[in-house]
């Protein structure tokens, strides 16, 4: 099983995505962050599921439309360690829904 390291800045995507639900009175915000832990944690047992992306990293779609969110992560097979870079809401990363 591959370890799981969050980057520091991910905290602040996270109060970004909470930020932009209560802006939005999306119901039960907690549910969706807890969706999309969950999901990254899917890369402790398959780190290699998410697409390639630029220079060496990948990225993990989670849900779709307004619960679509794009985890930003680079996985280092020699330490067998999935980093994960950032998490954006996939209209805010750039893809059309």
């Amino acid at each position: 099983m591959s370890r799981i390291e969050l980057a520091v800045e991910v905290g602040d995507d996270f109060e970004r995505i909470l930020d932009h639900l209560a802006q939005y009175q999306v119901e039960n915000p907690a549910l969706r962050i807890r969706e999309i832990i969950e999901a990254i944690n899917v890369l402790a047992h398959n780190p290699l599921i998410g697409r390639p992306a630029n220079n060496d990293k990948r990225e993990l779609v989670i849900g779709r439309s307004s619960h679509g969110y794009v985890a930003l992560y680079r996985y280092v097979v020699e330490i067998d360690t999935v980093f994960v870079l950032a998490v954006r809401g996939q209209q805010e990363a750039g893809y059309v829904q």
